[in-house]
């Protein structure tokens, strides 16, 4: 038998190289307001795909610098129709891959110890909400909304001075929980699951500005076939009912 040793390290080697092909990465750069829902995703398909999901979550309009200055994205999930068709004109984006997956609506929160509660947006105008932060309204996606929102019921000029503008939504979110400002308008997803904010007033969706997420595989992924995957994966039944239980309103 001694005649067959030198045989076992042919056959580990070839028992190596038929073993599963090894997993992939597929880089995601998504908006920030959706970074519980997602997490919660990933991690029930990695369970079945063997893949591996990696996040970068930041306001949407940082992820279209980043993937415009080259950074390596595979696919991009923005909270707003605006940034992706900007990477779109430039090419950046693979048009066909396009999905419209998710809305939002807005609310204004207040610090949890604050017992104000508002029956309109406009009653922000009372200067007792000295500092109210928004996502930056120049930039980023829920700043914009935001904007777009209070310039429709007439009280921006009132309250433009008063702005405290943030980074991202998430941001804008965490100033209203540390208490250094008196109000914000973030979205419906983020206060629902934040235990330091109260909701002092929703604005009614059919009232609000119209907001989309469009996800979209990016030109030239170097992981295209599991990026596609994970794409597809995040419009089915499952996904979206994980969508809807974080709030989000499936399209």
């Amino acid at each position: 038998m001694k005649i067959f040793q030198p045989l076992f390290p042919l056959l580990l080697l070839l028992g190596m190289s038929l073993s599963p092909i090894q997993a992939e990465e597929v880089d995601v750069f998504a908006a920030a307001s959706l970074t519980d829902a997602l997490k919660e995703i990933a991690v029930n398909y990695e369970k079945t795909s063997g893949d591996k999901v990696i996040f970068n979550f930041a306001a949407s309009n940082t992820l279209d610098m980043q993937i415009k200055a080259g950074a390596p994205a595979d696919i991009f999930f923005s909270a707003d129709e605006v940034k992706m068709d900007d990477l779109a004109k430039q090419g950046l984006v693979e048009k066909e891959t396009r999905k419209d997956l998710l809305s939002n609506s807005l609310v204004v929160v207040v610090p949890g110890d604050s017992p104000a509660k508002l029956t309109s947006a406009a009653q922000l105008a009372d200067p007792k909400f000295a500092k109210i932060a928004l996502g930056q309204p120049q930039s980023v996606p829920a700043g914009i909304y935001a904007k777009e929102y209070l310039q429709k019921i007439g009280i921006w000029p009132q309250i433009e001075a008063r702005i405290i503008p943030a980074e991202s939504v998430r941001a804008a979110l965490a100033a209203v929980e540390t208490g250094n400002v008196d109000a914000g308008i973030v979205y419906k997803t983020d206060a629902l699951h934040s235990k330091k904010v109260n909701i002092a007033f929703e604005v009614p969706a059919a009232e609000g500005p119209a907001i989309t997420y469009p996800a979209a595989l990016i030109q030239g992924s170097k992981h295209e076939d599991a990026a596609k995957k994970f794409l597809d994966y995040l419009a089915t039944s499952s996904s979206l009912e994980t969508f809807a239980k974080y709030g989000f309103i499936p399209k």
